[in-house]
């Protein structure tokens, strides 16, 4: 059987372009990007040390670039290799920061026991696997774009639109670290900023985790549920009004994971499977065992289908929240909306996700793989709703890992193989003109 070659589709002065630019993708390269990428720190809201590495690489390479601060901690990375303005603009894009932060004192013992060497902001190599923390995602990613707009720009290619190259602090769907003066840090922070700062393109494909061409996600809302209760003394338990806050919430706890799953089915559709969890409690003073809070916290995050506003996911919320009043007579809850970012899709049949079907059925050589039932959100759900059509492709997760050593190995194999498919869907786009891609 032979080998696809993956330029299947596109036309004779195109084939020539895009193997032009493969002729300067490398495994070597890949790794030397991507190792650099994972020894410099990116915990959320602390990502500008890495967004200067990525302008520094892409300057020293010829592309024009540079560090875009949202304030002194915090920054993006763009490039920009110019086309001669009479075709479509795209954007490769991709986050920088990491889901935890690489230090003992803030990730341990959440993330288990110890940080294992995978979980810390250390590169290591073997073979072709490289391990460290967010290798994976979101680094592995972000070194597939540097490198793709490096072969590009050593190609000389003659662009009609211009190609850009850009890396969005604060991705991860998290809010301020303690010490962080800016609350608004996470849920795309950097990704706004960079439309709003003009860095705009016609259309924009994300690279982040997922070897299938994604053109819908979930967004999500969070919830915080406050159970009530009475502050009293342990000494005073059987004299005195009781009401234990903590264990109430641990109640309301179980029957919302129940909920969660109910919840999934009813709206489970098209790409997506939204999923919920109970993802921390808050109440009480660790210090002081021998008294009970009057208030215990529960934050939830609750996944959106794109066919799901987050006002009507709030009221399915405190539907949910009733009953479970209902089942616990007595017990005093409530529940706040306290952040949302809508799910969002793009036209599966638009020029951007036409174009990255085609890369990846030409390097397969087989017809596209839809992977349904997804619950993860991204940097999309903003490229999207701003009104940039924007596809999402990835690498596949590494088999056989647990969810961090996930996150945090990559193949150098899978990521020549994303960097040629995002390689080609830029040039079959940048050296067009505007009316050939519908814009």
């Amino acid at each position: 059987m032979s080998v696809p070659d993956g330029l299947a589709g596109l036309d004779p002065d195109r084939r020539g372009l895009v193997a032009s630019a493969w002729r300067h993708v490398s495994r070597a390269r890949l790794r030397e990007l991507l190792c650099g990428l994972v020894d410099v720190p990116s915990p959320i809201g602390g990502e500008r040390p890495l967004a200067e590495r990525i302008a520094a690489t892409l300057t020293a390479t010829g592309v024009t670039a540079a560090v875009q601060p949202l304030d002194d901690r915090q920054a993006n990375a763009w490039g920009r290799l110019r086309g001669d303005g009479s075709g479509p603009d795209l954007m490769l894009y991709a986050p920088i920061d990491t889901l935890t932060t690489g230090r003992e004192e803030e990730d341990v013992p959440w993330i288990g026991p110890e940080l294992r060497p995978d979980m810390r902001p250390v590169a290591r190599v073997e073979g072709d696997l490289v391990t460290g923390l967010g290798a994976g995602n979101p680094k592995g990613h972000a070194a597939c774009v540097l490198m793709a707009a490096e072969a590009v720009h050593r190609a000389g290619l003659p662009l009609t639109g211009d190609l850009i190259v850009a890396f969005g602090a604060g991705g991860m769907p998290a809010n301020a670290r303690p010490g962080d003066v800016r609350r608004n840090v996470g849920q795309g922070v950097g990704c706004s900023f960079l439309l709003e700062q003009g860095l705009w393109a016609d259309f924009a494909v994300i690279a982040k985790p997922g070897w299938t061409v994604s053109w819908e996600e979930v967004g999500l809302a969070w919830f915080e549920v406050t159970v009530h209760g009475v502050h009293t003394y342990v000494g005073s338990r059987h004299r005195l009004p009781y009401e234990n806050a903590v264990a109430g919430a641990g109640e309301v706890a179980v029957r919302l994971e129940r909920w969660f799953a109910e919840y999934a089915e009813r709206h489970t559709g098209g790409t997506v499977a939204p999923q919920g969890i109970v993802a921390a409690v808050e109440g009480g003073w660790p210090y002081r065992a021998a008294v009970t809070p009057a208030a215990c916290r529960l934050l939830v995050d609750l996944r959106l289908s794109p066919r799901t506003t987050p006002m009507e996911a709030k009221r399915e919320f405190a539907a949910a929240i009733e009953g479970i009043r209902a089942e616990l007579p007595g017990l005093r809850v409530t529940s706040e909306m306290v952040l949302a970012i809508p799910g969002t899709a793009s036209d599966p049949q638009g020029w951007v996700a036409r174009e990255a079907v085609a890369a990846w059925e030409a390097a397969e050589g087989r017809p596209h793989e839809v992977i349904r039932g997804n619950s993860g959100a991204t940097d999309a759900n903003i490229l999207r709703g701003r009104g940039v059509p924007t596809v999402r492709i990835g690498m596949p997760k590494i088999a056989g890992t647990d969810f961090s050593l996930g996150m945090n190995t990559a193949d150098v194999g899978e990521m020549e193989r994303l960097t040629r498919l995002l390689v080609r869907t830029a040039v079959a786009t940048v050296t067009r003109s505007r009316a050939e891609v519908g814009v």
